[in-house]
Formats: structure tokens, C-alpha cells, sequence
């Protein structure tokens, strides 16, 4: 247990805030879980997230040792697009999941990381793993960062938080789009038909999406896309709910895939973030995957 006692500089502040200046270790999601599991109190008490603390408050916060998990290191081959002592950036395939999960025990990005990091791991969430700050669907090809110790795991997921990592993708979509850039701006949240996918919801959360046309072929459009916001499924269920799907999305569109792809064409094709510790501005590509390439080419033909 780490004391601390509030001053005037750290007073009627919120809790979870005055935590993570006073321990620069935790995440805020880290210090959420902390605050409801009682492994940070104030004057003794459990307190809530948005407590306003007082000045003489003593603050203990108990000290998070890492644990391993049981996952095991597989040697699987992986795409390294950019790799220090601090991140490693890949080139995820479609059809790879990025944490194990029911049904997905192993053959993970997660698994296949570990097998490079070796004792390299972030321990945010109180776990020995990968740092994954950002994910991909499993159907979702391109670039994913990853943290390699806890500082760049909390820097990284500021970036996020804060919209500062510049994510654009480029997609196929049945259909030709007139306007040649737009945005979408939909809130997304849980169906409430099927609680497996996600939909547009007045009471979703904000989710921005930013287009514009590449190329227009018959019947089809390739896309450009950047997003300001991380929602689940978001591209997917933007251009669906326009009446643009993916092709090869079997999930929000109404099946239609003459070119027989399995999963959605949508490739993370870039990255622009400044690196987690040393703040030099970092601008990555992953190249079209054989498949995405030979479906434009049909198209041109």
C-alpha cells in the first residue's frame, strides 16, 4: 500500500484523476477497476471515480503486481511492419483474432506477440501481456499497434483517447458513391435485435467516419476512409446503414459476393502517431493483401 496525503495542489479534485497524477503506472481503466474492487481508498472508505478530494485526505493506493496469464507463446509467422524496444507495429491477416477468446483459445495475434516480445510485456490491467491498446476485427486486415512495457501502453492509449493517432483505411463497397468525399456522422451502439452486432442508435455512442472516392468501377466504389472515433464495427455499420456495405461483409450487408471473399474488404492501410516515449512523429503503410489487389484488378478488367 502506497500513502499519500492531499495538498493544495491536489485538492477538490476527482479521485481517479488525482490517482493517476500520483501514479503515472495506472491507466484510467486500470484505476476504475481499483477504485470498485477497494484497492484505492480515502481516509480508509471506498470511494467513487468522481469523489472531490480534500485537502489532509490520505490517499493509499495498493500496489498491482503484474500476474501471468496463461496464455502460451506460439511461433507464428507475422508481418513486423515497425519494431523498437517500446512498440512493435503488424500487418495483422484477415481471419486472425487479436485475443484469445471462447472458440479462439490460441493461434492469436496475442499468442504470436508474445513469441516475439518474449519478456518484453506490458502488465497494464494487472496482467503480463501484450499491450494491445487498439483493435482490429478478425476479418479486418492492416496495421496494429502494440506496447511493449506499460509507459508506452498509457502514452499510446492517450493518443487514442485524445483522437491524436490518425487511422485511415480503404475499402471496397458494392454500389457507386456520387459525392466524392462525405462524412458520416452516426452514434453507434448495441442492436437491440441482436445483441451480437452493433447498429445506428440515437441514445449509440458519437462515431465519425470520413470518406472519399478512389476509384468508382461498375457497380462498386473503392474508398478511402479515416476515422475520428473507435466504435465497434464502426466503418462497417456507417456504410451499411448508407446504403454502401463492405463487400464480403456477411454481417450488415445482404450477402451479395460475386468475387467468393470470405470477411470484409476493408484493409487498415495507415497509421500516423507520435512514438510513445521519444514524441518523433511516426507514419507507417501496410501493403494491399493479395486478395484485396486481385478483386481491384478483376474490376478493371
Amino acid at each position: 500500500m502506497k500513502e499519500y496525503k492531499i495538498d493544495a495542489e491536489t485538492e477538490n479534485a476527482r479521485l481517479d484523476k488525482v490517482v493517476a497524477t500520483l501514479n503515472k503506472d495506472l491507466s484510467r481503466s486500470m484505476i476504475q477497476k481499483m477504485l470498485e474492487e477497494g484497492k484505492i481508498l480515502v481516509n480508509q472508505k471506498s470511494e467513487k471515480a468522481s469523489y472531490k478530494t480534500k485537502k489532509n485526505d490520505i490517499i493509499h493506493i495498493e500496489e498491482v503486481i503484474p500476474k501471468d496469464i496463461k496464455l502460451k507463446a506460439q511461433n507464428i509467422p507475422i508481418d513486423i511492419v515497425y519494431e523498437d524496444n517500446d512498440i512493435i507495429v503488424v500487418n495483422k491477416p484477415k481471419g486472425m483474432v487479436v485475443h484469445p477468446a471462447n472458440g479462439n483459445p490460441d493461434g492469436t495475434l496475442v499468442n504470436a506477440i508474445m513469441n516475439i516480445c518474449k519478456e518484453s510485456l506490458s502488465g497494464i490491467g494487472g496482467e503480463i501481456r501484450p499491450g494491445i491498446v487498439h483493435r482490429i476485427d478478425k476479418d479486418t486486415s492492416g496495421l496494429l499497434i502494440v506496447a511493449k512495457n506499460d509507459k508506452a501502453h498509457i502514452a499510446l492509449s492517450e493518443q487514442i483517447k485524445n483522437r491524436k493517432i490518425i487511422k485511415k483505411y480503404v475499402a471496397l463497397v458494392r454500389g457507386v458513391i456520387k459525392e466524392n468525399s462525405a462524412t458520416i456522422d452516426m452514434p453507434i451502439g448495441r442492436s437491440d435485435k441482436d445483441r451480437k452486432k452493433m447498429a445506428v442508435k440515437k441514445d449509440g455512442k458519437k462515431a465519425v467516419t470520413h470518406f472519399e472516392v478512389i476509384k468508382r468501377y461498375n457497380g462498386y466504389t473503392y474508398l478511402n476512409i479515416k476515422i475520428d472515433t473507435g466504435r465497434t464495427h464502426q466503418i462497417r455499420v456507417h456504410l451499411s446503414e448508407i446504403g454502401y456495405p463492405i463487400v464480403g461483409d456477411c454481417v450488415y450487408s445482404n450477402g451479395k459476393n460475386p468475387f467468393g471473399v470470405e470477411g470484409q474488404m476493408l484493409h487498415a492501410k495507415s497509421l500516423e502517431f507520435n512514438h510513445p516515449i521519444t514524441g518523433k512523429k511516426l507514419y507507417l503503410e501496410a501493403p494491399l493483401p493479395e486478395y484485396f489487389s486481385k478483386v481491384l484488378e478483376q474490376l478493371e478488367n
